[in-house]
């Protein structure tokens, strides 16, 4: 029986040139089949939201609309953060931290936010441990993370096309 090796095999530069060559043009397809992929869902449709959202966040209630602080384009991003835990998702702690500089989302007319189920004091003491600057607010009593199936819960909402 051949045992597994931990690195590949050694070859020749003008061996390793011709796979090399051969794996670029399938990383170039790759690469177009993605940038295809990205424009269909840049062109799919948009869905009006009726529903009046409303969340906690530094001033107090906030509506959805007010999110957008007169802006056209809101970036949400669905914070992991169980109301029965006491720290949040590890990997959406380190999506935050690696976000770096959004200051140019203004100049093109977007917002970004943080929407998590906890209570809001339970995420403005993580952040300011994190010495985040983002706009944070939470969804306590809102079913827009169930609504937008991003909060996971049968019991609450049927799980649809994200993750079922």
């Amino acid at each position: 029986m051949k045992t597994a090796t931990a690195h590949p095999p050694i070859v020749t530069q003008a061996e390793w040139l011709a796979l090399r060559t051969q794996l670029l043009e399938r990383e170039k397809e790759a690469t177009r089949l993605r940038d295809r992929v990205s424009a269909e869902r840049r062109r799919l449709p948009m869905v009006r939201i009726e529903k009046d959202y409303v969340f906690e966040g530094p001033s107090g209630k906030c509506r959805l609309i007010d999110l957008f602080e007169g802006l056209t384009q809101l970036i949400v991003y669905h914070f992991m953060f169980d109301p029965d835990k006491e720290k949040a998702c590890p990997g959406c702690t380190g999506y935050v931290d690696a976000l770096g500089d959004l200051s140019m989302l203004p100049a093109r007319n977007t917002r970004f936010v943080l929407i998590s189920r906890s209570p809001f004091p339970k995420l403005e003491a993580y952040r300011r441990e994190h010495k985040w600057e983002r706009l944070w607010v939470a969804a306590v009593g809102s079913d827009v993370n169930y609504e937008f199936h991003v909060a996971l819960d049968p019991k609450v909402r049927a799980v649809e096309y994200n993750y079922g």
